[in-house]
């Protein structure tokens, strides 16, 4: 069985109309829920996991105190030091941590399963998914996201990882520049060398390439895997997004 951590610590704005102050992105109203509770679902009725640690504010200790499968820490003050305080919560820290951000109330439990199998076999530290730019449109239309150019085709990332929990104390300074990046996929191809950004935009690099250069970069075998479920990665950044979400969850 796999463990999962949901990061809950995250603050978002400009999601509504004159918003004043940032708020808590876990905590978000869609319809009747908090976002966080339709995340904490799917990953509840998941075949392969048995245990979540969320890292959040202590109002989610209150939501989950009565479910014994779940647990609640303080998050850190960045989303990598959030994930090292949930793997510290952990007892067993050998098998591969399934982490998901809190801002993906489309996950559902199909899409969690099938990307975990589609893990499973292979041989990789990390495991991250990417999702067609063509199925992700088709599947929902007018949402906004990241999109790249790689030879296979123009793909959009998730926001879940499967993880080998050995290797995050290792790759946390280099991970909080990926993570500041990860929508900027050109200052995260310079950052990466100037011989990758090239390639970048000449339309010449592959998935391959860009799994040996992260790998490289941070001294871990890194896998990309081609999930064809773009719940894995819908997140709510903006109110377009978030107007997306509540039709497909609540109408």
């Amino acid at each position: 069985m796999t463990k999962a951590i949901i990061l809950a610590g995250g603050q978002k704005k400009g999601l509504y109309k004159n918003q004043a102050e940032p708020i808590n992105e876990a905590l978000i109203p869609i319809g009747q829920r908090y976002m966080i509770e339709y995340v904490v679902e799917a990953l509840g009725k998941s075949k392969f996991i048995d245990k979540i640690v969320i890292a959040g504010p202590d109002i989610i200790q209150e939501l989950y105190s009565k479910e014994p499968n779940i647990f609640v820490v303080s998050n850190g003050d960045t989303t990598v030091k959030s994930l090292i305080k949930a793997l510290e919560a952990l007892s067993q820290r050998n098998d591969y941590v399934l982490v998901v951000t809190s801002d993906i109330p489309l996950l559902t439990t199909r899409a969690i399963d099938d990307f975990i199998s589609l893990c499973l076999g292979q041989e990789g530290d990390l495991f991250y998914p990417i999702v067609e730019k063509e199925i992700n449109e088709n599947r929902y239309p007018g949402i906004k996201r990241t999109y790249v150019s790689l030879k296979e085709g123009v793909f959009t990332g998730g926001n879940v990882i499967l993880l080998n929990p050995q290797i995050a104390n290792k790759c946390a300074a280099i991970a909080e520049e990926f993570v500041r990046l990860r929508k900027k996929p050109l200052s995260l191809a310079s950052y990466l060398g100037w011989g990758f950004l090239l390639r970048y935009i000449l339309g010449k690099l592959s998935i391959r390439d860009a799994e040996e250069k992260v790998s490289k970069v941070l001294g871990i075998k890194g896998v990309g895997v081609i999930s064809s479920y773009p719940e894995l990665g819908i997140d709510v950044d903006k109110y377009s997004d978030l107007e997306v979400v509540t039709k497909a969850l609540c109408s």
